[in-house]
C-alpha cells in the first residue's frame, strides 16, 4: 500500500497545474450579505454589531461599495448556508482581496475582514439606489398601512 508521502506526490502535480491567479483567488475573503444584515441575529449569521449593520443588503450593493473603494472584488453565485430564504435576492457571495501575494495589505482601509464588513455597512445606506428607494418605499408602505386599517374597520 502507498505511504502518505507517495499519495501527496501524486496530488502535487494537480495543484501545480492550476494557474497562480486561480489559486490566489481562493485566498480572497468571503462576505455574504447576511454578515452585515441588521435584520439577522448572531445565530442567523450577522457578524457585526446590529447598530452598525444595514437592513437587507444585497450582493450587488456590497460589490458596488467595495469596487468604489478600490478593492479587488469577485462575485459568486453561492448561497449562505444559514439563509433560510432561497430567493434570488438573497443569493450571492462577494470575495475580496485583503492581501497581495507577498502578504502585504492591498489597502490600509481594510486590515481585517471585520473592517471590510463595517465599511460596507457604513457605505451601503449612502448608495444612490438606497436613497431613491427610501423615499419611494415610505409612501408605498403608508398606503399599504392605510388599506390594512380600512379592512380592520370593516370587521
Amino acid at each position: 500500500s502507498p505511504t502518505c508521502e507517495q499519495k501527496n506526490k501524486r496530488r502535487q502535480p494537480y495543484v501545480l497545474a492550476k494557474t497562480s491567479q486561480h489559486v490566489y483567488e481562493n485566498r480572497f475573503i468571503c462576505i455574504y450579505p447576511s454578515y452585515v444584515n441588521s435584520k439577522k441575529t448572531l445565530a442567523e449569521g450577522r457578524r457585526i454589531p446590529a447598530e452598525k449593520a444595514v437592513e437587507n443588503p444585497t450582493c450587488a450593493e456590497i460589490r458596488d461599495v467595495l469596487t468604489a473603494a478600490g478593492a479587488n472584488v469577485l462575485v459568486e453565485n453561492k448561497m449562505y448556508s444559514r439563509e433560510w430564504n432561497r430567493d434570488v435576492t438573497f443569493r450571492g457571495r462577494v470575495r475580496v482581496q485583503l492581501k497581495q501575494e507577498d502578504g502585504t495589505l492591498c489597502s490600509d482601509k481594510f486590515a481585517s475582514r471585520k473592517d471590510v464588513m463595517i465599511y460596507c455597512a457604513e457605505m451601503i445606506p449612502k448608495l444612490k439606489t438606497r436613497t431613491q428607494k427610501g423615499t419611494g418605499a415610505d409612501s408605498s408602505s403608508q398606503q399599504g398601512e392605510g388599506s390594512k386599517k380600512s379592512k380592520k374597520k370593516r370587521k
